[in-house]
């Protein structure tokens, strides 16, 4: 059971970014509804959404990355909802579990994960070594600070996740073997 419950009773200015997310998803997932308490937390995760939105990071890998982050802080909500999303992006089931793990068949893909990961486990204190396994497989300072803001979003989701207990609405998919393997 959830320990901090969707809001009944929404502020104004919370209704009004549920109408938005309500519009652009047809929905609204209980992790917004739950952030709706606080129209300074959910307004917050919208922005960064938003702001990552415009990433040169394509949307399916920021998928991928938010599997692997989820995996890695064993967030069940998030690998839930990730998996559905992915799914959208055309990424097949086995392509999406590698991802929970952190691994993926494709190279460039599967080095951007594993430094999402550790960028997690280590709570950003990667190895000059890691750093360096992520701009050879071919990524840009830019796109290594983006990936760093999808660790960050997706940490604070997987946060709020924990922290309330929430419901998932999603078909579930669990973390149990991804977080084993951190």
């Amino acid at each position: 059971m959830a320990r901090i419950t969707p809001a009944t009773n929404p502020s104004e200015k919370s209704q009004a970014l549920l109408a938005e997310v309500k519009k652009k998803l047809g929905g609204t997932p209980n992790l917004f509804t739950t952030l709706a308490h606080s129209p300074a937390a959910l307004g917050f995760y919208l922005a960064g959404g938003g702001a990552i939105g415009d990433a040169k990071l394509s949307a399916s890998l920021r998928e991928q990355l938010a599997l692997a982050i989820a995996g890695a802080n064993g967030c069940d909500y998030c690998a839930s909802a990730h998996t559905t999303i992915g799914k959208m992006f055309k990424l097949d089931e086995a392509e999406l579990a590698r991802n929970l793990n952190a691994a993926s068949s494709d190279a460039k893909v599967n080095a951007a994960l594993t430094f999402a990961r550790n960028v997690t486990l280590t709570r950003g204190r990667v190895s000059d070594a890691e750093l360096a396994a992520v701009r050879n497989a071919g990524y840009s300072d830019g796109e290594i600070l983006e990936i760093i803001a999808v660790v960050a979003i997706n940490t604070f989701t997987n946060y709020v996740n924990h922290i309330a207990d929430t419901e998932v609405d999603f078909p579930l998919v669990t973390t149990e073997a991804a977080s084993k393997a951190a």
